[in-house]
């Protein structure tokens, strides 16, 4: 990567999602982008969640909420209601969503304020649920546009339910260095490009056309892959634990190796603690647990 040292000094981004997740044993703050920016907050980087909420009970109750978090904010108040997604869980924990739409993340405006943070923001985490809106979507890309140059802009697809399209996936991963993506997200998207062959060979040709620097695949229980740009691959195990649920599991994954990268650590470093963290994430309840030491130290 090029300028690690700048990029690690400037501010790492969330854009998009931000929102209750609700359970059936209560509600947690959630949303990819607000996982991931906590995340990186917690391993002492300038991290930022960008998104809106409405003028209403649920969201001053979440901006409320998001005080007590080690985690920047820079989140509009707009008229529609603040978002909410119904989570079940299996008995495995993997969750289900019910994802309301027509929410204050879909409308997040282009602020002055905004603007500025995009000018800051040395690495950005984006996704394509906040892109099923035209409003959050131009939104997002006039920040990334907004970005310096040199700019690390790291594309966590998250595929939810229907909302995404080929349009999304094709201009998000051509602005994009890093796609994280999982194995079912994989064959939704050699589905959808009309791509042939083994997960590798999928992985490989999406680097191949969209000159991606890295592509980071996680398998579940099957372990997770890394593949960069000069050929190398890295292959970590997960390690087995008693699962919670695995909400934030992915974000928590990107997160963590994003922090490492940033604070020079190899891909193989990189690699291992993001499994690690992701595997933390699971044994807890929500995508916002608290990391011990232990993990965090790793990167200084």
């Amino acid at each position: 990567m090029e300028d690690i040292k700048r990029l690690r000094s400037m501010a790492v981004t969330g854009i998009g999602e931000l929102l209750w997740d609700v359970f059936p044993h209560g509600r947690s703050i959630g949303g990819g982008p607000a996982n991931f920016a906590f995340h990186i907050s917690q391993f002492g980087l300038d991290g930022w969640m960008a998104s809106a909420v409405g003028d209403d009970q649920a969201g001053r109750e979440l901006t409320g909420a998001l005080t007590v978090y080690p985690l920047n904010t820079l989140v509009e108040t707009v008229n529609y209601p603040t978002g909410r997604i119904d989570i079940r869980l299996d008995r495995e924990g993997v969750p289900q969503y019910e994802i309301a739409v027509g929410t204050a993340w879909d409308n997040i405006p282009y602020s002055p304020a905004l603007s500025q943070l995009a000018a800051q923001t040395g690495t950005v985490c984006f996704g394509t649920l906040a892109q099923r809106s035209g409003v959050s979507c131009d939104t997002i890309r006039r920040f990334i546009a907004a970005m310096p140059a040199g700019s690390l802009k790291i594309f966590d697809i998250n595929l939810r339910l229907n909302f995404y399209s080929r349009e999304i996936i094709d201009t998000s991963l051509g602005i994009a260095d890093i796609l994280k993506i999982n194995e079912e997200e994989v064959g939704a998207i050699a589905s959808l490009m009309s791509l042939d062959g083994t997960e590798d060979d999928i992985c490989r040709r999406l680097m191949e056309m969209y000159g991606l620097k890295m592509l980071i695949l996680t398998k579940g229980i099957d372990g997770s892959y890394i593949f960069s740009s000069d050929g190398s691959e890295s292959y970590m195990s997960t390690p087995k634990v008693r699962v919670a649920d695995t909400v934030g599991a992915g974000d928590s994954f990107t997160a963590a190796f994003t922090a490492a990268i940033l604070s020079g650590k190899s891909i193989p470093e990189a690699h291992a603690l993001a499994v690690e963290v992701a595997a933390f994430v699971c044994t807890r309840k929500g995508g916002m647990p608290e990391l011990p030491q232990s993990l965090i130290a790793r990167i200084h």
